[in-house]
């Protein structure tokens, strides 16, 4: 399974990826902010999962969501929102655009297994 986390914090990502790598998944692409992001899926259209920050420059995680989900090729691409956005209203408004999951900063490894194994329908 190919993924893709996106996230202005180096850190952040590397915590991701980590946790990823943890779980037995090594195909794993990363970009600095949404435009990045957006370039990568373009690039590599087979990703099977978007996992994305909310708070990022040039192009934030919330219109990077909407891009995706307005290309016919990635309308049904399985995301996951990781940001410290955690108030109702962020929430309904992230799922409304099209995430398909929500995990507010900080987390667990075991939160991001579980999100990651209810978006992809299986055990992880």
């Amino acid at each position: 399974m190919k993924l893709l986390i996106v996230d202005d914090s180096s850190t952040m990502r590397r915590i991701i990826k980590n946790t990823l790598q943890r779980l037995g998944h090594k195909d794993i692409f990363e970009g600095g902010d949404g435009v990045e992001g957006w370039n990568t899926l373009n690039t590599n259209p087979d990703i099977d999962m978007l996992i994305t920050d909310w708070n990022m420059p040039e192009m934030n995680g919330l219109e990077l969501v909407k891009k995706v989900r307005a290309d016919e090729r990635f309308k049904d691409l399985p995301i996951i929102m990781v940001t410290t956005e955690g108030g109702k209203a962020e929430v309904i408004t992230a799922l409304k655009a099209g995430v398909n999951n929500y995990i507010v900063k900080p987390f667990t490894p075991q939160v991001l297994k579980e999100k990651l194994g209810a978006v992809m329908g299986i055990e992880v």
